[in-house]
Order: structure tokens, then C-alpha cells, then sequence
């Protein structure tokens, strides 16, 4: 059989913990930061797991890991 080929877009925006589950960057930071809050400004910080039913559709693009 053929090696699978990874997504590169999900490549380079998800990562895999020593576990298994999927790591992502926070949403909602890119723009419009004047709107939000301080408190949602500060725990929009570094990244955070994705619920079970998101991660297993990106487990899916990156089968090896």
C-alpha cells in the first residue's frame, strides 16, 4: 500500500499531544480586539485542545501523527 499524504493546511494549524488529542490555536484573535474584553482577551492566550467530535475529523488528515 501507498503512504497516506497528510493535509498541509491542517499540517501547519494542528499538532498531536503525547496522548493523542489535537492541539489548535485559540479562535476569535486575529481581529476586532478593541470589542472584546481584557478577561477574553487573556484566556484567548496560546492554544487549546479540540472537543472529541473536531478532533476526529483531524485525525483523519494527519494519519500518522
Amino acid at each position: 500500500m501507498p503512504k497516506l499524504k497528510s493535509k498541509s493546511g491542517a499540517k501547519k494549524r494542528f499538532s498531536l499531544t503525547a496522548t493523542g488529542k489535537v492541539r489548535a490555536n485559540q479562535a476569535g484573535k486575529q481581529h476586532g480586539m478593541i470589542k472584546r474584553t481584557n478577561k477574553q482577551i487573556r484566556n484567548l492566550r496560546g492554544t487549546t485542545i479540540l472537543a472529541p467530535q473536531d478532533a476526529k475529523i483531524i485525525k483523519k488528515m494527519l494519519p500518522y501523527g
